[in-house]
């Protein structure tokens, strides 16, 4: 199947994009946004690096008005990054609101554009207690929707969503995925803070898998 892969740059999109390849599929082109976050800087660069080893074209669209009219400590815009643990309440604060329905509609009419019949999301299974629309009470109908409001059906794929973290660990290192070069810290230093909620998480989930941690923290 010809597919596009929304590719953020973190551990979970990169995964997603060699498990695509690994699958069989035809990546015709990866897409990253920036949409105004605190860590878009270090992390779509990181995007960039893996489709290219990939020999997939990059594209990066400019969605920074996010920024201006939304409310999120993810963004810029928007107050200190809560530490503590992924999945506590106070990450709700790094919800942007509807966020993946933005990025899906935009990333369905560039994979209908360029002919494709697939789109991949790496949403997961450790994202539903805080993020909505990582959930597949919002996917499953929006996948529906992507289907059927384009002319080539595109089907919405979304790999990990009943899958945790530590799996997608486990199945990056299966695939042998440089996950030096991927970024997870909200915080968007030059090194991982190693306190913020994805890299508590980041953490977890390579201890979880047993896999050696290949990341450096501040703490």
């Amino acid at each position: 199947m010809k597919t596009v892969v929304l590719l953020s740059g973190g551990m979970d999109s990169t995964v997603a994009l060699w498990h695509t390849l690994a699958e069989g599929h035809e990546v015709l082109a990866c897409l990253g946004v920036d949409y105004g976050s605190k860590h878009n800087a270090k992390e779509l660069p990181m995007a960039r690096w893996q489709a290219e080893k990939a020999g997939i074209p990059f594209h990066q669209a400019d969605l920074t008005v996010i920024n201006d009219l939304f409310t999120s400590d993810l963004l810029q815009s928007g107050g200190e990054i809560p530490l503590g643990h992924y999945e506590d309440s106070n990450m709700k604060k790094t919800v942007v609101p509807f966020r993946n329905g933005i990025l899906l509609s935009l990333a369905a009419g560039f994979a209908e554009s360029l002919e494709a019949e697939g789109l991949v999301i790496a949403a997961h299974s450790g994202d539903h207690a805080i993020y909505p629309d990582c959930r597949e009470t919002f996917l499953g109908p929006m996948a529906e929707a992507i289907k059927n409001g384009t002319y080539a059906g595109l089907a919405l794929m979304r790999p990990f969503v009943d899958v945790r973290k530590e799996d997608i660990a486990a199945r990056g290192a299966e695939l042998g995925v440089d996950f030096t070069h991927t970024w997870s810290c909200y915080q968007g230093q030059d090194v991982h803070c190693g306190k913020c909620g994805t890299c508590v998480e980041r953490k977890e989930a390579f201890a979880l898998a047993g896999l050696p941690d290949p990341t450096s923290y501040l703490a």
